[in-house]
């Protein structure tokens, strides 16, 4: 267990960019590289906010409920994306399981769609003459 005062010292840490070492009990230094600092410094946020942190393999094997709730989205919906080719699964018997590098590929493919449409919708807006960035919100 890590205790408050540890926890807030490694989160002031991780909170700026930057390079961390870690010394072994030797004297031996190494420099975090940087995708893994950016890891563990998700990984220290979540445990100051007091969220749990769970680890899961790119390949391993979600059920169908599984991935929905994952994807916040219902099981028939998902099911409907699966039996629409827009996941990649496989079956177990006849169940069907969905890995999860698949998952995150299928969440960051959604999210780009959203980002473009938004965008789209913004510079129509913009275009339109609709959006008025000195409003004040008062009536006028």
């Amino acid at each position: 267990m890590i205790s408050a005062d540890e926890l807030e010292r490694v989160t002031r840490i991780f909170a700026r960019p930057g390079h961390v070492l870690l010394v072994d009990d030797d004297g031996n230094k190494v420099e975090i590289p940087a995708a893994l600092f950016q890891h563990f410094a998700r990984i220290v946020r979540f445990m100051s906010q007091k969220q749990a942190v769970v680890m899961v393999p790119e390949e391993e094997a979600f059920t169908t409920q599984a991935a929905a709730n994952y994807l916040g989205v219902s099981r028939q919906h998902l099911v409907d994306l699966l039996d629409k080719g827009e996941i990649t699964f496989h079956r177990v018997g006849t169940h069907r399981r969905i890995r999860f590098r698949d998952i995150l590929a299928y969440e960051k493919q959604r999210d780009q769609v959203r980002r473009d449409a938004l965008n789209q919708l913004s510079d129509e807006v913009d275009d339109a003459g609709l959006y008025f960035s000195d409003y004040s919100g008062e009536d006028q």
